[in-house]
């Protein structure tokens, strides 16, 4: 039976922001924490050797009001995931996730992410060098399968083959992975979605905690895998454009506590971090790109939009950006059409 049975971070899992790359940095997840504070965030994926060879630490930095937070490292070699595991451990994570999901070119050059698909034993012996590194729960994020591969075959051996680590927490993206002749972008949508096939793993492995992945877009479609016996459901890009209708009830719905108070609120709560990144020498705009969908769908949200899309990237923006933003959300008429 796992140590983690009965841990915070499992609790925290039943709803989770999805890894992703470019988009789920530290600001974003300092931003996606003031309108939850019980989801589970993840980082970008960060490979095992920019940490180990490159002695990129700084790739692991983050606040510590994000947590739960999980760091999600890609690789393929054992040793330097287990390297990487112990950094992670040691920068104070909650939870370390092996990427066997992403498509990119880039990735599969490397040997890892999906193509890890086709070599269960290498991820086994990946994810035991992991366990053994630190005492920080180690989960796997995965596809139902690639390329030609029967996912009804093969995905109930991956999990079979994996758990026997000890392992017991699975991310599974409901499609499989076309290694060859889709992009990444189109490893999004083009592949058709089986979320039974996700129930069925979660009905033939019950002692796993299986987490469901992939064209999820809001709570409302979130709730009936929770119902329906998941004990997870991670959710991508309609978390990240969309954050409020996501983020801002997910602590009642899915965890039965309070609700944050508004996105109106987290603007306001963003401006004494954003103030101590500039004075650290960053840019506004690396923080702000993470909050134009705040307002999506809510009068004054394509104004919001062009405020921060045209200021932040100018020398000397500030704090007051926001504020002359947030000014066109409360001036809306109630009655005016979403933009």
């Amino acid at each position: 039976m796992s140590l983690f049975i009965d841990s915070p971070i499992r609790t925290a899992a039943r709803l989770s922001v999805a890894p992703m790359m470019d988009w789920t940095d530290r600001h974003c997840r300092y931003f996606h924490r003031l309108l939850s504070k019980e989801t589970l965030l993840y980082t970008e994926m960060v490979t095992a050797p920019a940490l180990v060879r490159g002695g990129a630490l700084h790739l692991l930095d983050f606040a510590p009001e994000e947590h739960p937070v999980a760091l999600q490292l890609g690789g393929s070699d054992p040793s330097e995931l287990a390297q990487a595991t112990k950094f992670g451990a040691d920068a104070g994570y909650d939870e370390i996730n092996l990427n066997v999901g992403c498509p990119s070119d880039r990735v599969q050059s490397g040997t890892f992410g999906a193509v890890l698909m086709k070599t269960p034993e290498l991820v086994a012996d990946c994810v035991k060098a992991m366990q053994d590194a630190s005492d920080v729960e180690v989960t796997v994020k995965c596809r139902l399968g690639v390329d030609d591969q029967d996912a009804h075959a093969v995905l109930p051996h991956f999990l079979e083959t994996v758990s026997a680590t000890g392992i017991t927490r699975f991310t599974i993206h409901a499609r499989k992975a076309w290694l060859k002749g889709l992009s990444p972008k189109e490893n999004r949508d083009i592949p058709p979605l089986d979320y039974p096939l996700v129930h069925k793993m979660k009905a033939d492995f019950a002692h796993l905690h299986i987490s469901i992945n992939g064209g999820i877009n809001s709570l409302e479609e979130a709730m009936p895998h929770l119902e329906q016996g998941l004990d997870g459901v991670m959710i991508g890009r309609a978390a990240y454009h969309d954050p409020a209708q996501v983020l801002l009830h997910a602590d009642s719905r899915v965890y039965g506590k309070d609700d944050q108070s508004s996105a109106e609120a987290a603007v306001h709560d963003m401006l004494p971090y954003i103030e101590a990144h500039l004075q650290s020498g960053g840019k506004l705009h690396q923080v702000t790109r993470h909050m134009l969908g705040l307002f999506t769908g809510k009068p004054g949200a394509r104004a919001w939009r062009r405020v921060l899309s045209q200021g932040a990237s100018r020398p000397g923006a500030g704090p007051e950006l926001l504020l002359e933003a947030l000014s066109h959300i409360s001036q809306s008429h109630p009655d005016q059409a979403a933009e």
